[in-house]
């Protein structure tokens, strides 16, 4: 590798290098010399900048510069009026219906002259309302509210972040983007900041970097207790989280972290949704006993499911992960009145969290519903195209749904094949 060495000029140098450059050009100065052509035109940047701030201010009538008073030289604020910075101008569907009206009167380039506008600009209107009088274009530029969109931008970040204070900037740009609005992060994160949120401070322990992942609804199950007070009284939230899909298929609010709470809920979810293959859990005196054999581990044993204990927090790390959002979003942002409307509002999170909240994990824009009821390429189309994935409930129950296990498909002339949703790589391909 060769490494450069910076050059360094004396003052000579560069004054014979400006002077020779406004004779015969920058270029032809630096080749004859033998300088970098860029140097050159650095040097005569920064001399054009220094004669600008020294060049002294005009003198009045009737008065000489020997006579002018010595005063401090005083450098200009920057302001928006002699800042050389341009900003792209927003023209309302009524500025636009009245520069068109004027281009057909008296032509592009006077109506250019008379509004500020680009030519190039009241061209691409013109093509627009073609387009969309032949019904070839969806929006036309003239019809729609004048009021400005970044006003309206700015209205839904907030409603939506004061809908579920809870949520990042992050996740108020997936919740906007399933509704349709597309937004960056940044945008978000600004207008969060401007009207008083605060980046939490998030510390992060590096464990492990393996990942694992059920194949299919009902795969694995996941339990977990939440230990919260609600009004000094202990509570002990109990949630069960399917693998695949992040989708919460029980959970209840309870007074104790006993068994009968655990095999009520447990059973209240397979009633619902079906038995899974697997469950996994740590090694709570709820889920199992060290000592012989729990009454949840001969639950389980009936209903020919498996039992997983979890030695380590981050085996378990998906409904750590779920409690952890679930205090974020619920239970340090609201008050209850009692363990009733506590239970209540438990419901009502589970139900947003399931249905409407955008998870990461899933692409950022599916909710754990679409995937656990495998409408994943219905929604992500109906996003695409512009269209509101509201009102898919629940489709049909898990075990009446027919499962794509194998598939074998051709891209680019090779053949791949997946197997319940994993790409496995053909030998010979």
């Amino acid at each position: 590798m060769v490494i450069m060495k910076k050059s360094i000029y004396s003052p000579e140098q560069r004054d014979e290098a400006l002077r020779l450059s406004d004779e015969i050009g920058p270029t032809a100065a630096a080749k004859k010399l033998g300088l970098p052509p860029g140097t050159v035109y650095y040097w005569r940047h920064e001399r054009s900048k220094q004669q600008e701030s020294t060049e002294p201010e005009a003198i009045g009538e009737g008065e000489s510069a020997n006579e002018q008073p010595e005063q401090p030289a005083q450098v200009p604020e920057p302001t928006a009026s002699n800042s050389k910075k341009r900003v792209a101008k927003i023209y309302t569907p009524s500025q636009r219906a009245e520069i068109l009206e004027c281009a057909s009167k008296h032509g592009v380039t006077e109506a250019s002259k008379e509004h500020g506008v680009t030519r190039f600009s009241i061209y691409s209107w013109r093509r627009k309302v073609a387009l969309h009088s032949e019904g070839k274009l969806k929006d036309s530029p003239m019809t729609g509210s004048d009021e400005d969109p970044r006003l309206a931008r700015d209205r839904r970040i907030l409603k939506e972040w004061r809908s579920h204070p809870g949520l990042g900037p992050s996740q108020i740009r997936n919740q906007l983007r399933r509704e349709g609005l597309k937004v960056s992060v940044h945008t978000v994160r600004c207008v969060m900041e401007e009207n008083g949120y605060v980046t939490p401070k998030v510390r992060r322990k590096e464990v492990h970097d393996q990942t694992y992942e059920a194949v299919r609804p009902n795969h694995l199950w996941h339990l977990d207790f939440l230990h919260r007070h609600v009004h000094k009284q202990k509570v002990y939230v109990l949630l069960v989280l399917d693998d695949w899909s992040r989708f919460i298929v029980g959970g209840a609010l309870w007074d104790g972290e006993r068994v009968a709470a655990v095999v009520e809920t447990f059973e209240a979810a397979v009633s619902r949704h079906g038995k899974p293959e697997k469950v996994m859990s740590d090694g709570g005196s709820a889920f199992y006993a060290w000592r012989g054999v729990g009454q949840f581990t001969r639950l389980l044993e009936e209903l020919e499911v498996d039992q997983l204990i979890a030695r380590i927090l981050q085996v378990n790390g998906k409904l750590e992960v779920l409690n952890a959002n679930l205090q974020k979003e619920l239970f340090n942002q609201e008050t209850f009145f009692d363990l009733g409307e506590a239970q209540r509002r438990l419901s009502a999170w589970i139900h947003f969290y399931n249905f409407r909240r955008t998870h990461h994990a899933l692409g950022g824009l599916l909710v754990p519903a679409d995937r656990y009821f495998g409408r994943s390429d219905e929604v992500l189309a109906a996003i695409e195209s512009g269209q509101k994935p509201d009102g898919l409930g629940e489709p049909l129950a898990v075990e009446k749904r027919e499962l794509d296990l194998l598939r074998l498909t051709s891209c680019r002339g090779r053949l791949e094949l997946s197997l319940l949703g994993h790409r496995i790589a053909l030998p010979w391909s």
